[in-house]
Order: C-alpha cells, then sequence, then structure tokens
C-alpha cells in the first residue's frame, strides 16, 4: 500500500515480516540463531503477555527481518525508512550494513537509505531490538510501567525526489507552524521549513503554502521564490494572515483547517507536506484556569498509559480511537499522556476531537545520572515531531525525579530540558512534575507549570487531606501556577466492601475494594472544583495498565487506579461520577452496584446524576434523599428488608424518563 503526494512517495512496510527472539545471554546460549523466523505483521509487540502477568519476564534482544524490492526508477530518488515506534533500543541494518542505531522506545525515528540499497533487487532489512532498562536510556526502568519489546507502531518507507522537504530532522516533517496574533478578526501564520538538496548545484524551486478550510476552500495563499543550496539545509520562512478564522475552540468545535508547504520546480510540484492547522491561542492564568482564545475554558484531565490486555503497547488504529471515545464519553477536556511520547494518531484524534494534550518524555521515577543526553535527544524529538499538533498545551520535562539541591543533577538537567523546550518551540508551555506536596523542592519550578501529584488517602494521609494541600498553596504562592497532575486510588473491580477499609496497605496490599477509589474520587472532586487554584487536575489513571513490578490489590502485575478495566470491557464507579459532573448528557447511575451482599440493613444508597430532580425506591417505596457533596451526588439513607431488594432511581429530562436499576440482597 502507498500514498503519493505530488513527487512524494509513502510506502506502508507494515506487512510480512519475519521474527525471532533472542537470548538473554548470547555468551551461554546462542540458540536463537538456528531458531525458525515467525511471519508477523507490525504493530508487534514480543512482550504483549509476559509483561502483562508478572516479574519473570523477557528482556533482551528480538530480531525483526523483512525483504524489500526497490524499484530501478527509484534510483534518482531519496529513499527513508520511517520508525513511529520501536521498543525500546533499535539497530538498522541494510543487507548487513549498519545504518545506525536509535535509543527510545517512544518516538519516531527516520534513517536515510538512499546509498545502501541494491537498485532493482530485493533488499534485506534487519532491525534489532533490545528491551532492557538501561542507565542511558529513558525510562532507566520497568517500575511503574513495562517498556514493551517490539516494533510496535507502524514502519514506511519515504520516498522523495534529490531535492526535498527534510524527513531526518528528528523524524518530524520538516515544516513548523507558529501562530501570533489570534482572535476572531485575524490570525498571523509563520511556516518555516526546512529544505534539503542533494543535486550538485544549487537549485532556484518555488515555495508555496495554501491553507484550507475544512471544506477544503483555499482560503490563504503564499509563495516565493528561493535557492536551496547543496550544502547543509535550508531554512525559509513564509507568513500567512488569515482574516476571520473560525477559531479551534477544544471539544466544543475543534475545527481544523490543513497547511500544506510544498515546493516546485519549472512548474512542478516535487515536494509536499500537509499538516493540522488548529487556530487558537492558549492562556494559563495562575489562580483562574485556562482561557483557550480569550475564553474560559473547563480543564477536566485523565492520564492515559498507552498499553492494552493481550496487546502489549502494540495497538490498531481502532483500538486507539476507542480509547479516546471512552475519554469523550466521560467528559475530559484534557489529557495527560503519561509518561512519555505517545502515538502520532493519538495526537491527530485529540486534534480532530478537540482535546488539550499535556506531551511529556519518560524521565520518571529515578534517575542514574547517564540519561542526560538521552533525555535531551527525547525532548528535542517529542517537540519537533509534534510542533504542529494544535491539541497539544504543555510539554512535560519530568515525573518524580528529585535533587537535594539546585546545583544537582536532576534540577540542572530540568533547567537544560525546558531550555530544549522553549528554544524549540518558544509559544507553548513547559512543566515538571514532583510526588512531594511542597513547592520549594530542587528540582521544582524548572517550567512554567509546577505539576503536583497527590495521592491524599491512598500513598498518605485522608482522602480529604487535599483541601488543606490546596488552601495552603493558594495562601502561599498565590501567583503560581499549579497542575494537580495526578490524584486517584486503585480500585479492584472485583472487590468490594461494605464498609471503607480503615487500614489498608497501598504497596502490598491485596484487597482494594472499588468502593474506596470511588470514594476517593467522590470527595476529591468536589474538592478541586472548589479551587480554581488549581488551574488544571488529572485523575490517575483513565484505563488500568500493566506493571510487572507490581504485586498489588489482589491482581499482579496491575495498577488498578484505572477508571475502565485493562482490557477496555468494564467501568468502574469512578466512571460514572466524572460522567456526572464533566458530561453534559443526562444521565444517573446507581454507585455501589456490584457490592450487592449486604449484611446491615440500614445503609446508604449514592446516586450520581446531572438531572436536577430524581427520585428513589426500594422495593416500591419512595425513599427522601439529600444532596451530596456537590449538585451531581445525591445520597439515601434507606433500610433494606431479608432476601433480594430492588432498588431504582428515576428522574425526567427534557420530557423523557431516564432510569437506573439495581439488586442488593441482605443476608
Amino acid at each position: 500500500m502507498s500514498s503519493h503526494a505530488q513527487g512524494r512517495e509513502v510506502v506502508d512496510l507494515n506487512k510480512d515480516w519475519k521474527f525471532k527472539k533472542g537470548e538473554k545471554d548470547y555468551g551461554r546460549n546462542i540458540g536463537f540463531v538456528s531458531r525458525d523466523w515467525e511471519q508477523v505483521d507490525v504493530p508487534h509487540s514480543y512482550n504483549k503477555e509476559d509483561m502483562q502477568l508478572g516479574r519473570d519476564f523477557y528482556t533482551g534482544d528480538a530480531f525483526y527481518q523483512k525483504e524489500l524490492h526497490v524499484k530501478k526508477e527509484w534510483k534518482d530518488k531519496r529513499l527513508f525508512l520511517r520508525f513511529e515506534g520501536v521498543g525500546s533500543v533499535a539497530s538498522l541494518y541494510v543487507n548487513g550494513r549498519f545504518i545506525g542505531e536509535h535509543k527510545g522506545s517512544y518516538s519516531a525515528f527516520a534513517f536515510e537509505i538512499t546509498h545502501s540499497v541494491d537498485y532493482g533487487k530485493e533488499n534485506t532489512i534487519l532491525v534489532k531490538v533490545n528491551n532492557e532498562a538501561r542507565k542511558d536510556v529513558l525510562p532507566i526502568n520497568h517500575f511503574l510501567f513495562p517498556i514493551y519489546g517490539g516494533i510496535y507502531r507502524p514502519v514506511s518507507l519515504i520516498l522523495t525526489n534529490k531535492l526535498n522537504i527534510s524527513v531526518t530532522d528528528y523524524a518530524s516533517p520538516g515544516i513548523y507552524i507558529s501562530q501570533k496574533n489570534v482572535s476572531r478578526k485575524k490570525a498571523d501564520i509563520t511556516v518555516r521549513a526546512k529544505l534539503e538538496n542533494k543535486e550538485k548545484q544549487a537549485r532556484k524551486v518555488t515555495l508555496r503554502t495554501v491553507i484550507k478550510n475544512a471544506d477544503g476552500k483555499q482560503v490563504a495563499r503564499e509563495e516565493k521564490e528561493i535557492t536551496v543550496s547543496p550544502q547543509g539545509t535550508t531554512v525559509a520562512a513564509q507568513e500567512l494572515r488569515l482574516k476571520s478564522p473560525h477559531l479551534w475552540q477544544g471539544v466544543e468545535d475543534p475545527y481544523l483547517y490543513t497547511l500544506t508547504t510544498s515546493v516546485s520546480e519549472n512548474g512542478k510540484e516535487t515536494d509536499a507536506v500537509t499538516q493540522p492547522l488548529g487556530i487558537r491561542r492558549f492562556e494559563l492564568k495562575a489562580g483562574e484556569g485556562m482561557y483557550l482564545n480569550g475564553k474560559k475554558y473547563p480543564m477536566y484531565g485523565v492520564t492515559r498509559h498507552q498499553d492494552r490486555w493481550k496487546y502489549g503497547n502494540a495497538l490498531s488504529g481502532k483500538q486507539e480511537e476507542e480509547d479516546m471515545q471512552f475519554i469523550r464519553e466521560i467528559g475530559a477536556t484534557t489529557i495527560r499522556l503519561a509518561h512519555y511520547q505517545q502515538s502520532d494518531h493519538i495526537y491527530s484524534l485529540a486534534d480532530k476531537m478537540g482535546f488539550l494534550i499535556w506531551a511529556e518524555i519518560p524521565f520518571v521515577n529515578n534517575f542514574s545520572g547517564e540519561e542526560a543526553a538521552n533525555a535531551k535527544q527525547q525532548m528535542a524529538e517529542l517537540v519537533r515531531q509534534n510542533f504542529n499538533h494544535p491539541s497539544i498545551y504543555i510539554w512535560g520535562m519530568h515525573n518524580e525525579v528529585y535533587s537535594k539541591n539546585q546545583d544537582e543533577y536532576v534540577a540542572v538537567l530540568t533547567r537544560e530540558l525546558n531550555d530544549i523546550a522553549k528554544t524549540n518551540d518558544p509559544d507553548r508551555l513547559t512543566g515538571a512534575v514532583s510526588g512531594y506536596g511542597e513547592m520549594d523542592r530542587p528540582a521544582n519550578l524548572g517550567g512554567d507549570v509546577q505539576g503536583i501529584n497527590r495521592y491524599y488517602g491512598w500513598y498518605e494521609g485522608k482522602i480529604g487531606d487535599l483541601e488543606g494541600w490546596a488552601s495552603g498553596l493558594e495562601e502561599e504562592y498565590p501567583g503560581h501556577k499549579v497542575i494537580l497532575a495526578e490524584y486517584g486510588a486503585d480500585g479492584n473491580i472485583d472487590q468490594s466492601a461494605e464498609e471503607l477499609p480503615e487500614n489498608r496497605n497501598p504497596v502490598s496490599g491485596k484487597f482494594f475494594p472499588e468502593n474506596y477509589q470511588t470514594e476517593t474520587h467522590i470527595q476529591q472532586w468536589a474538592i478541586i472544583e472548589k479551587h480554581p487554584y488549581i488551574v488544571a487536575s488529572y485523575l490517575w489513571n483513565m484505563f488500568e495498565f500493566s506493571v510487572p513490578m507490581w504485586n498489588r490489590g489482589g491482581v499482579n502485575a496491575r495498577n488498578l487506579k484505572g477508571l475502565i478495566t485493562f482490557d477496555r470491557k468494564r467501568k468502574k464507579d469512578a466512571f460514572y461520577w466524572y460522567k456526572a459532573n464533566w458530561n453534559p448528557e443526562p444521565m444517573l447511575y446507581l454507585a455501589n452496584r456490584r457490592d450487592n451482599k449486604r449484611t446491615k440493613p440500614d445503609t446508604t444508597v449514592q446516586v450520581f446524576t446531572n438531572l436536577a430532580d430524581i427520585s428513589l425506591t426500594v422495593n416500591g417505596k419512595e425513599v427522601p434523599g439529600q444532596p451530596g457533596v456537590n449538585d451531581k451526588h445525591r445520597v439515601f439513607e434507606v433500610q433494606l428488608q431479608k432476601g433480594v431488594n430492588k432498588v431504582k432511581a428515576t428522574g425526567k429530562s427534557r420530557g423523557e424518563t431516564l432510569a437506573d436499576e439495581m439488586e442488593w440482597i441482605l443476608k
């Protein structure tokens, strides 16, 4: 399969790879050499099962091989192999010749192979992959999430003419779109294009940029003649102005233009790159929140890990879209894509659906002192590869890594990462995240925004302690931009407790009833919404995910803080709590429905709803209720009878009756 774009051809290389796994210790065992190749397609992960079951997982080399027929007529072209994601260190060979190595599982990379292939013949592409945790590659361990192995995102062959828009600029699109003076009256758009010329002489070309609206109608155009040197890279800029632009207004109206920058020679278009253009202006105001195009924008936030039960991180586009639809259903408006760069398809879906995105690199949990070069590489890759996505509002630099003073490694490296982000993209925010509640820790304040993770009621203190934390910072640091970057609690959907457990061990405990997670989110969201000082918040996590080093809550190798199960089949009560608060679609939901075996006749029923008036009946008899923590929470004190009790909540919206039912059994 291939697609053409005026001289540029992109060939899908996802089918018909051969695969074999290596050995942990080549010195003692080279049995993999004679092992038969397995036929696979990519995306593919060789850890989609073992890393989801526990500590006994394979880390080490694996090999992917593919035969590629290189046509004779490509001899005057440039050829590039582009990998969207390989976990974690990839070494590329063409016809046995080493081409290059890429370190890092989550960013794309591209290598030119023009001079290493045999034209008119079959060529052998070999990729050696290794997913061992390494001190010089982020992340340096498997503790918070697994580093799956494999070519787990798509692969393509890109063919261009000898004069082309850059492909190997950190595997970026080669053009960078900036916006200034954005309003409903006008918007000034600047495009910088990086051009390369592999002809022998300088060439005069026409650089053209065209903006089209969502209906495909041209609304702006700029072109100029430039000379592209055969030496180095030629950077050319173009400026366009849109009058009365249709603004990208988040989930309310995620309107997208398209912008195409092309190169023409002698009247013939020879290369072109098309990117999304969402015209918008972000302003994050301390103590108030996000303003999108001058309008207050609610920051209802979730976080996402990219893996899934029995698939590892080798997800299809359809599965990624399903994840984003779940996030839309809950009513979220912003997503922290944690803790690493996610697929270009995910960012593109965010553009189309209107989510504001926090994008970050996997400098997380711990450090070795040897990862600085790779951290800087991954920061540059994150920014350059995703520069044109209108949904991204902030670049994340680290999560829960620390220094004892401002002169030590993490604090210094964070400032260097901030400089890379700001140099590449001066218009977006930067942020870093601490797992401690204090503002003035040495590794803090290296970016424009301070993110802080708070797990009150889980790893420390009580659920309600979030209130005192927020109030204390609000009083002491009123001018700081503060985001609650993570909060929540584990909840095993198959465990329940009639009364919330007072004593729990969040690290090695085996009983994490869903009810406790539900209560955590009920109380803490009610606190968050009262504190505009918290300019954005991100619940942890939208989906359960694998943690091979853990054994907690009755499920091995699993983080159970997700609101949806790892297989995406079941939604927990907390999902519906946020849906009632965030999604305006009329709803009501009876909580604790899985805690249906009761021992006490006097008990409480909770209803999550955004309806103004609802009623509750138990065994056909109406029960009076009262407000809960906010106007989306109703509480009913009920009397159960022996045996089966039928509980029903009803309400009306626009003349239509909504109802939810459950059964509780009193022993």
